[in-house]
């Protein structure tokens, strides 16, 4: 959780695009140059520590952590990975709630068939008793 005072500070840093109390947003040039610093041999704090970041503000582990997950995408999607905003690309998002998934579906129709047969099941029993019953009297 980022203060007041912290959000202001990590605004005017120019490698970052928006500051939230959670959450920083970084500029895909500065992810770009980040990845490229690393394959050249820079320790990602030396990396962030050099782009003007507080360690003390973003937290210790964080340039390894958004290093290792800037890696990944360039390795994934090369540079357009990073430089285009793929957050939801592809995704296709929640479902509204009620909606089920075919697969779901099928599960609770599965499961439903099956109670239902047990209660046949039960039933015939039922009424396999009430008949020997009625035999004994007579």
């Amino acid at each position: 959780m980022f203060n007041e005072n912290e959000i202001k500070q990590l605004e005017n840093n120019p490698n970052v695009e928006n500051v939230t109390e959670k959450s920083i947003t970084y500029s895909p040039t500065f992810k770009l140059a980040a990845v490229k610093a690393y394959k050249e041999g820079q320790a990602p704090m030396e990396i962030f520590l050099s782009a003007g970041f507080n360690v003390d503000i973003i937290g210790r582990k964080k340039p390894k952590h958004c290093l290792t997950r800037w890696r990944n995408t360039y390795n994934a999607m090369g540079e357009v990975g990073l430089l285009e905003e793929q957050r939801g690309k592809g995704s296709p998002g929640r479902r509204p709630a009620g909606e089920l998934s075919t697969e779901e579906k099928l599960k609770r129709a599965e499961v439903r068939i099956k109670l239902l047969e047990m209660e046949n099941d039960f039933l015939k029993k039922l009424e396999a008793l009430e008949k020997q019953k009625m035999q004994r009297k007579h």
